[in-house]
């Protein structure tokens, strides 16, 4: 069944394959002699979210969890080799934790990486690339879940909307479940930015500025909250079945937590309207 709450059948099948054949097209180019050195690490960076969106693709449309681990270590390499890359070169674009679009990524990725149960040394390649210890105290909090012994930050980077979050984990037990469904309720509104400073993912699938049909969206998931549920246990009763909790990947084998979807049926055929036969 499809998770997500927009795009038919249609879509899912055909973006989801462009987007692994585009993979796979990519890390052929990145096997021939370069035309452009200085453009590769960015290039090889472009392909690690492509890849993570790969992923949540295939969350959306409906896959196994089970078989959504097998992406992290091209990831991971993909990340890695434009960091080799880079080590001569001076980047244009943005590795800090205090920038939103780097730190929600990350944040996606721990809470991917979590809810999957990456294998330990691909859970090391992961921090390594990320860094920021002692940065945030939230972020920094769920990675110690698995990683005892890491350095907590103490200040919130991003305090919309993840103040709301933090909110959640620190409250009593009896309080969590609303307050992580609070957090969920808002946060995509309290994500929005403008310029600049807007995420890259954020307008796909808007009927406006970024329709389906430009085969961009790959869901709208709060990834963060299902890392906190991971990371310490909360009540997440209340957010199974919003439009932005992916509850699924905490329940691989379970029944799905999303609403029933149906189907749109397909349009009679000319002869059919011309006769007057109703569609089955």
């Amino acid at each position: 069944m499809i998770r997500a709450p927009l795009g038919e059948c249609a879509y899912w099948e055909k973006w989801t394959e462009f987007a692994s054949g585009h993979i796979q097209k990519k890390w052929s180019l990145l096997e021939l002699p370069s035309s452009n050195p200085e453009f590769d690490p960015q290039f090889a960076f472009q392909l690690a979210k492509q890849i993570s969106e790969l992923l949540v693709l295939r969350y959306s449309r409906g896959d196994l969890i089970r078989e959504l681990g097998q992406h992290f270590p091209g990831l991971l390499d993909a990340w890695e080799l434009s960091n080799k890359l880079a080590a001569d070169i001076c980047r244009d674009w943005t590795f800090e934790l205090s920038n939103l679009n780097h730190y929600n990524w990350c944040f996606w990725l721990v809470g991917l990486a979590l809810a999957l149960d990456i294998p330990d040394d691909q859970w090391q390649r992961l921090l390594t690339l990320i860094g920021g210890e002692g940065e945030d105290v939230l972020l920094d909090r769920i990675i110690a879940s698995r990683q005892p012994g890491r350095r907590v930050g103490t200040k919130l980077l991003h305090k919309k909307p993840y103040a709301r979050l933090q909110k959640a984990i620190n409250a009593p037990k009896e309080q969590q479940a609303a307050l992580l469904r609070d957090f969920v309720e808002h946060w995509y509104a309290e994500l929005a930015r403008k310029g600049k400073d807007e995420l890259w993912w954020y307008i796909y699938g808007d009927p406006e500025k970024h329709p389906l049909e430009m085969g961009s969206y790959f869901g709208r998931w709060c990834i963060e909250a299902v890392a906190a549920v991971k990371a310490f246990g909360l009540d997440d009763s209340l957010c199974l079945g919003h439009e932005h909790y992916p509850g699924d990947l905490l329940r691989p084998d379970g029944l799905t937590t999303h609403p029933q979807r149906e189907e749109a049926k397909p349009k009679p055929g000319i002869l059919a309207r011309l006769f007057g036969r109703k569609p089955d």
